[in-house]
């Protein structure tokens, strides 16, 4: 494996550090205008998407987090009447977690919002350059998820 001089290291941690930044202060003013604070944006879509419901372990393992992180997501969430909770018939330990009709109507605005945010974030570039910057990132995400799930995994067997 190459490794990269530390010139090329800095500006690939800069950029990368001012990327993300940059990307979450921006999708949160977009997300403002919605009611809502990042990550509430991906929690609802995917509620959206189970017509019947979801419990909170499953939209926990879903977005690959604890169920109390989904929990406190959730509490903050509440009070937009986007979704009921329901006990679950063959468990009443459990709630499902269903969109309402206030919610389903926020789900357009929300995927208008990523959209808008690709379109601003990507500019003028052509479908090849779009694949190319995807691509790239895509493999990096793919890598730097391999990375932490050894060292999660390997931190669990110490």
């Amino acid at each position: 494996m190459m490794l990269v001089d530390s010139g090329e290291a800095m500006r690939v941690n800069r950029a990368l550090n001012k990327l993300g930044k940059l990307y979450r202060a921006a999708k949160a003013r977009k997300l403002a205008a919605l009611g809502l604070h990042p990550g509430q944006d991906v929690l609802l879509w995917i509620l959206a998407q189970e017509r019947d419901g979801i419990t909170v372990s499953q939209l926990a393992a879903r977005l690959g987090i604890e169920p109390p992180t989904v929990t406190r997501s959730l509490a903050r969430l509440e009070g937009g009447g986007w979704f009921r909770r329901e006990p679950v018939p063959a468990d009443r330990r459990q709630v499902r977690i269903v969109v309402t009709d206030a919610g389903h109507r926020l789900v357009p605005a929300i995927e208008r919002a990523w959209a808008e945010l690709a379109e601003e974030t990507l500019g003028p570039a052509d479908d090849e350059e779009r694949e190319i910057v995807l691509t790239a990132l895509e493999r990096a995400s793919d890598r730097l998820r391999g990375l932490v799930e050894d060292s999660e995994r390997i931190l669990a067997e110490e």
